[in-house]
């Protein structure tokens, strides 16, 4: 971030530079940032459902307690002071906007003119002619208003939610110690796709298919239709073709044309890294910043993947620079006469950032991840300059005995940007090679059966999370919702690499290999949480739709924080009336009807049609009371159980809050009522 303050008249100092009658100074990201409830009132500190929720009336403004940030807001406030104007040189976006703004209200001079630098790429001629079109400042009071708003709501969610479930259900059953149950408006969307995956898998049973295939002339020829769920009705197939001749119907060749990739925004960057090397979007977020201030990469934390026109000039001369790193790869470029597609130059898909280039400085020395994460980025500009690959599919069709079939081969006719990429080569190459065919030519084949269970979902990547986490706009049904996350999804590309550290030091989820999975804790929080809209993306995609009609003076932002406050309320008194029902035990957490209680122990009312649920009241040296099995059956054991080796298994909050499970034996239906003695 950079605060432009003019008409100084003093020598340089540190935190700021100084000519012409000007001075440039610059923050550290986010300088400052709302109080917390103890700082409105001591007695806030104190955790209560009393106290909830805390919503105030005005929000107040403090400095992050970082190293070296009062000594650099010191110097800003007192460069401020000795300002006549101030030009605001933050991101060309809504939370470059609130760092400045936020900075403004602290240092007490929201009354001074202010004027706005608005820029998308920092080429000389663009910075040049964004200071020969500074517009008003407060032309920009929409936009902050928009930035406002997000914070403050977050803010008032993440905080009161967090209270409320720590305090709600922090310390079940009386127990010393409490669990702290975090919430954020992404953080819990993320944790709870997460959750659903891996139930998903965990309750997923492989069904078995049968696929038939023939075999001509050395080639795999696959049945047209769909693959069988009966083996019956396969076998009836393969033996309607036993003895009888194959022959060619049709073959079919189509030209492909593959376009070059992309260049790379933080996220793609992120999952490419990720995908091939298994390095954290943390870590590479991490290289990408060190290679960004050795001045080797432009500016990390955007969410673009294309250029401005004003960079056109810039481009040559980075890829000449980059011939001594790369000269064979370089070589095969024209650099007088590059194509500039609208898939590298577009203006209007250039937000507060472009894409993630070189910048042609030749570096001296890597660490692991800088030099993986350079190599990455660098490969990937050249290759968006490079030729589209030329690939020949050719499709051949045949019939046995009227039993079509279908056969694919892939043949590379010139790897055009590919060949940077040995590794996606190889793998178009290592489809079948088809011979030459002829049309109505006939022979013997050799037909089969395969037989394959089908497969569960896989467990998230951060490779795959992150993609999820920039697609969350599909999961909303709502069109207008699921447009306004189409842009941004959840999360920022600067923030969605500290979400999943968040979650892992929560321990809400655990890395396995490069799989992510949740924990026990992780998922016993998303069950806990009975408002549908803390855990799904539909709220980031509300907030954005009417953040957006904040920008554009089409809602008035004090209306926007209303449905905040009511909203926050209305969870929290909804929440607050699932308290015991000392009429009934609890439900069956199996199959949902009442639980009874026997001469020895507590089941389910729906034991003669099956289920096969019972609640023993010892447990490990401990005979629970009649309150405590209340408790457990009506708040601590979560709904949607999931199945292990055919076995149910049912989550349970123990009296810490910790979580642990319960493994119900398959008994049969005789040990089950002698159990319970019914």
């Amino acid at each position: 971030m950079t605060l432009q303050v003019y008409s100084i008249s003093r020598p340089t100092k540190k935190g700021y530079i100084e000519g012409r009658g000007c001075a440039v100074t610059w923050a550290f990201g986010h300088l400052v940032t709302l109080q917390e409830p103890g700082e409105y009132d001591p007695a806030l500190k104190r955790w209560s459902l009393d106290t909830l929720p805390f919503v105030p009336e005005e929000f107040k403004l403090k400095l992050i307690s970082n190293r070296g940030v009062a000594e650099q807001f010191h110097i800003i406030r007192t460069l401020f002071d000795q300002a006549e104007e101030i030009v605001c040189a933050t991101d060309a976006g809504r939370e470059g906007e609130l760092i400045f703004r936020y900075i403004l209200a602290l240092c007490k001079a929201e009354e001074k003119p202010i004027r706005r630098l608005w820029l998308n790429s920092l080429t000389s001629d663009a910075i040049e002619a964004a200071f020969k079109d500074l517009r008003d400042g407060h032309d920009y009071d929409p936009l902050y208003a928009a930035a406002r708003c997000r914070s403050e709501s977050d803010w008032i969610v993440g905080l009161n939610a967090t209270r409320y479930y720590t305090v709600r259900h922090g310390r079940i059953g009386g127990g010393k110690d409490r669990v702290l149950w975090t919430i954020g408006r992404v953080q819990t969307p993320v944790l709870a796709m997460i959750v659903e995956r891996d139930d998903a898998i965990l309750q997923f049973r492989p069904q078995p298919f049968w696929e038939l295939s023939t075999r001509y002339r050395e080639v795999i020829f696959k049945y047209s239709g769909k693959r069988f769920e009966n083996e019956e009705k396969a076998q009836v197939l393969l033996e309607k073709l036993t003895d009888q001749p194959f022959t060619i119907t049709a073959i079919r060749a189509k030209k492909k044309k593959e376009q070059p990739p992309q260049l790379f925004d933080l996220t793609t960057l992120q999952r490419e890294l990720n995908k091939l090397h298994g390095i954290s979007a943390a870590d590479t977020l991490t290289a990408t910043q060190s290679l960004y201030e050795a001045k080797l990469v432009t500016y990390p934390r955007t969410d673009s993947r294309y250029l401005s026109e004003d960079m056109k000039p810039r481009i040559p001369k980075i890829l000449e620079q980059l011939g001594t790193l790369r000269p064979e790869q370089i070589a095969p470029l024209d650099l007088k006469k590059l194509s500039f597609t609208n898939r590298i130059i577009n203006d209007k898909k250039v937000t507060d950032h472009h894409a993630i280039i070189p910048t042609g400085v030749i570096p001296r020395r890597f660490g692991t991840n800088e030099q993986l994460v350079y190599d990455a980025i660098t490969t990937q500009f050249i290759a968006a300059f490079y030729p589209v690959c030329l690939k020949n599919i050719t499709t051949v069709d045949g019939t046995s005995n009227k039993i079509k079939f279908e056969a694919k081969g892939t043949q590379i006719v010139h790897p055009g940007w590919t060949a940077l990429f040995p590794q996606k080569t190889k793998a178009a190459e290592d489809g079948q090679t088809l011979p030459d065919f002829t049309k109505d030519e006939s022979g013997p084949h050799a037909p089969f059966l395969r037989e394959g269970k089908t497969m569960p979902p896989k467990h998230f990547s951060e490779n795959s999370l992150l993609g999820a986490m920039e697609a969350a706009g599909k999961l909303v049904e709502d069109d207008i919702l699921r447009e306004a996350l189409k842009e941004r999804g959840i999360g920022t590309p600067a923030t969605r690499a500290a979400i999943i550290e968040t979650l892992l030091r929560r321990n809400y989820i655990r890395r396995e290999k490069k799989q992510l999975r949740c924990t026990d804790m992780g998922r016993c929080l998303i069950a806990l949480i009975r408002d549908p809209l803390l855990k799904s993306p539909e709220m980031t995609g509300e907030w954005e739709e009417k953040l957006k009609q904040i920008e554009r003076n089409e809602l008035a932002p004090d209306d926007f924080m209303d449905g905040i406050g009511n909203y926050i309320r209305n969870m929290i008194h909804t929440s607050n009336t699932g308290q015991l029902d000392n009429r009934r035990w609890g439900n069956c957490p199996l199959c949902g009807k009442d639980i009874i209680k026997g001469k020895r122990a507590y089941g389910c009312s729906a034991w003669n049609d099956g289920c096969t649920f019972v609640l023993e009241p010892n447990y490990k040296e401990t005979t629970l009371s009649p309150k405590q099995i209340q408790i457990l059956l009506q708040q601590c054991i979560l709904p949607n159980p999931v199945r292990i080796d055919d076995e149910p298994r049912i989550l349970i909050l123990s009296t810490l809050g910790v979580p642990m499970d319960l493994r119900l034996p398959s008994a049969d239906r005789q040990k089950h009522q002698a159990k319970t003695d019914r």
